[in-house]
């Protein structure tokens, strides 16, 4: 089967090839992969930079969604056949990959592929950190940074969908247009004075009660000066390039809660094991959202679908910050 296999980290290492097709263990599923996502953390795995760092030689890809192929001995969700979806630690960038079952989920027949690799990374993410690390509530203020990019849109449309008055922040027309179609209530292009002031007025100078921020840099600071009492913050990532600080005096000050979300921890991929009960409760989060989706309440943006042969461009695309959205690999 074709592969992108990354022989050393950096993108010009990554090529694509010919490889086995993944064994099967008595609790996987092999899936075909009719798509893939393609997202930072696929850079940043590349270029060795990921937290879940991997040894060359290796395949990136976290995000897939397909059709199953085979089921291991100890298996009983899926049959050959099935739609699925599935978040994997690494190998979605293939016409195959292994996954094992507890993170692999039942796709609705009306969504499509290319929308289902949103949720295993992305939408899960954004879920997490609102619902059950933010607890974000009806009637509260989300400000959500990045706000066309995949993270955004998924913290943006989450966040309507939990009853909150959504504030969009991104750098162009363009970008704040996708915004407001997705159901951000009010928009802020940062690129000419920031957003703080405009925050402060629209919310009658109480700030932002959670702000999702995957850029990090100068908008996680300038958040700080427009957070609510109270407020929660979730540092998402760092498309920025600059990891902030947290002066401890604001967040004392202002009674405010810095929120830390590492969906692998969920997924079984971080250092120590989630609680028990927590498989069941991924699954049901995953059905509620793909639930929303069937109902037109979520809508994932796809801008760009790429064979896999194309890999390295969706990546550069990505890069250059020129996707609005997501893009996707179609092996």
């Amino acid at each position: 089967m074709k592969a992108v296999v990354v022989e050393d980290y950096g993108l010009d290492h990554a090529r694509l090839a010919d490889v086995p097709p993944p064994p099967v263990g008595p609790q996987d599923i092999r899936i075909k992969v009719c798509s893939a996502g393609v997202s930072f953390a696929n850079l940043l795995a590349i270029e060795g930079k990921h937290q879940n760092r991997a040894d060359p030689p290796f395949t990136p890809g976290t995000e897939v969604a397909g059709i199953v192929l085979e089921r291991g001995a100890r298996t009983s969700l899926f049959k050959p056949g099935d739609r699925v979806v599935a978040g994997v630690r690494r190998g979605g960038f293939s016409e195959e990959v292994a996954a094992p079952e507890c993170n692999v989920f039942a796709l609705p027949a009306d969504v499509s592929f290319d929308a289902a690799v949103h949720f295993p990374t992305i939408y899960a993410t954004a879920y997490a950190a609102l619902k059950w690390r933010a607890r974000l509530a009806p009637g509260e203020t989300l400000l959500v940074h990045g706000a066309a990019g995949g993270s955004g849109l998924a913290a943006i449309e989450l966040g309507k969908v939990m009853g909150a008055t959504v504030i969009a922040s991104a750098g162009s027309p363009e970008k704040l247009r996708v915004a407001a179609e997705h159901g951000a209530d009010i928009c802020i292009d940062y690129s000419a004075n920031g957003f703080r002031d405009i925050v402060l007025a629209k919310t009658d100078g109480r700030g932002a009660d959670v702000i999702f921020d995957p850029v990090g840099g100068k908008a996680f600071e300038e958040s700080l000066r427009c957070i609510a009492p109270e407020g929660r913050i979730i540092p998402m990532g760092f498309a920025s390039g600059i990891i902030p600080s947290v002066p401890a005096n604001i967040a004392l000050v202002k009674n405010i809660t810095v929120v830390g979300l590492y969906w692998g921890y969920y997924m079984g991929w971080g250092r120590q094991a989630p609680p028990a009960g927590m498989p069941a409760r991924v699954r049901k989060a995953f059905q509620e959202m793909l639930e929303w989706t069937s109902s037109g309440l979520l809508n994932p943006r796809t801008q760009s679908a790429y064979p896999l042969a194309d890999f390295r461009q969706a990546l550069q695309a990505l890069s250059s910050r020129s996707v609005i959205g997501r893009s996707v690999l179609n092996p």
